[in-house]
């Protein structure tokens, strides 16, 4: 039997429901399902007996990398090689290339990627050009800062949703509620 899993880090409260929302406005249908996040993996298939082992070698790497902060700034896009906008990623990229590589290092998971990896938050994805500029122009002046102390296994469910399996935290995050 097989599992599609994907590792994202999601974006906090207030700016993760706003870009979520922006996704929606754009008229973007994943938006119902999966909400604003940086993607550290995307949808991937294994054997559903390989996902203990995920699971194992996801808490090593989360322990073995410290938290970190994350800016997000402006938008981008990926046009006209994909019909994607998306917030970018001002710093905190080579933390979140340094846990994509690790992950990509999990001997069971195969992922041939099409692209380069290149963190960033999707706001619109295949929605019509006006809808898609629309986006780009209304988070150009987009910003938020926070601190990453962890990151999310997400297993893909019936009817496309993506549940949370399992959080993983980064060495020495604090799980307080103090920033």
């Amino acid at each position: 039997m097989r599992t599609t899993i994907g590792i994202a880090v999601d974006i906090p409260e207030p700016w993760g429901p706003q870009l979520t929302q922006r996704r929606a406005e754009a008229g973007d249908p994943q938006a119902a399902y999966v909400p604003a996040h940086v993607t550290l993996l995307g949808p991937t298939e294994i054997d559903a007996d390989d996902l203990g082992v995920v699971e194992r070698r996801l808490a090593e790497i989360a322990a073995a990398h410290p938290p970190f902060m994350l800016y997000l700034r402006g938008t981008g896009t990926f046009r006209p090689v994909t019909e994607v906008v998306f917030v970018a990623v001002a710093a905190g990229i080579s933390e979140c290339e340094q846990l994509n590589a690790a992950i990509q290092d999990i001997g069971v998971i195969e992922r041939a990627s099409r692209f380069p990896y290149h963190p960033h938050v999707t706001v619109a994805q295949d929605v019509p050009s006006d809808q898609l500029d629309a986006a780009f122009r209304d988070l150009a002046g987009f910003e938020a800062q926070f601190q990453v102390k962890g990151f999310t296994l997400f297993e893909h469910g019936s009817g496309g949703r993506w549940r949370p399996h399992r959080d993983y935290v980064l060495g020495g995050a604090f799980d307080g509620d103090d920033g």
